[in-house]
């Protein structure tokens, strides 16, 4: 059932980020944009995503237990606030050291998993409809308005707004995801199962979502970016997925 809620256990103690089963469907993924057509239609079997971006708090957990660095936090904080810093390469070593101390099968989404679990069944630009909203999201250089008052100009914490559909939070905005697949210009030869895409150049992966940082074009739900997979930058995380159980 899509929004259904959990966590797995660590064997070292506490618990694994919190997961959001997502159901099986399909969907047309793409936009107007040359990097983003073909337009084409996906199907997508069931998969959990992680319901925020991981935060410093579990990043640093897997730092302190494996002997890595932990990311700078720009003196924001760090908590419940989504990691920053963090390449493509330090992503997929912490989804492969969660599936060591879960004994589940984590990883980084691939493109078409994170954008029909971004969609959450919505065709529009973004999740609430086609006109950018900083009451949803958190992007842009000046950041949203929170409650009337304040207002971010860096990451804000974790589900700080309303979730889309699927229950997912901050799809929009706040960091650049981080997701499994290479680099590809287009979408022509896409897989069209939901896979990662492989091939291409594989020192290149691609980011979904924009961020704090960026304004609402490229926060489009439909929006390609990439980057080489060792960059690190204060607007760079991500987000896992985790297999069915069948």
């Amino acid at each position: 059932m899509t929004g259904s809620v959990f966590r797995d256990s660590l064997q070292n103690g506490g618990l694994g980020p919190k997961m959001v089963w997502i159901a099986a469907g399909s969907f047309r993924m793409g936009g107007d944009y040359s990097s983003e057509k073909p337009v084409h239609k996906v199907s997508i079997k069931r998969f959990a995503m992680g319901q925020n971006e991981v935060t410093f708090a579990e990043y640093d957990k897997f730092a302190q237990a494996t002997g890595r660095e932990k990311p700078n936090d720009r003196g924001w904080g760090r908590g419940n606030r989504p990691v920053i810093n963090v390449s493509w390469h330090d992503a997929t070593a912490y989804a492969k050291w969660l599936s060591q101390q879960t004994g589940k099968q984590y990883n980084l989404p691939s493109e078409a998993q994170w954008e029909y679990a971004a969609r959450a069944g919505t065709e529009t630009k973004y999740w609430w409809g086609n006109t950018a909203s900083h009451e949803y999201a958190n992007y842009g250089n000046w950041g949203p308005v929170v409650k009337g008052k304040d207002r971010w100009e860096y990451t804000a914490p974790v589900g700080s707004f309303a979730p889309n559909p699927f229950g997912i939070y901050d799809t929009v905005g706040n960091v650049w995801e981080w997701c499994a697949d290479s680099w590809h210009g287009t979408y022509k030869g896409a897989p069209t199962d939901g896979q990662v895409w492989r091939g291409g150049d594989e020192s290149y992966r691609v980011l979904r979502g924009g961020s704090w940082l960026n304004g609402p074009r490229v926060a489009r739900t439909a929006f390609r970016n990439w980057d080489g997979s060792d960059v690190r930058l204060g607007y760079f995380g991500f987000r896992v997925i985790r297999g069915a159980d069948f």
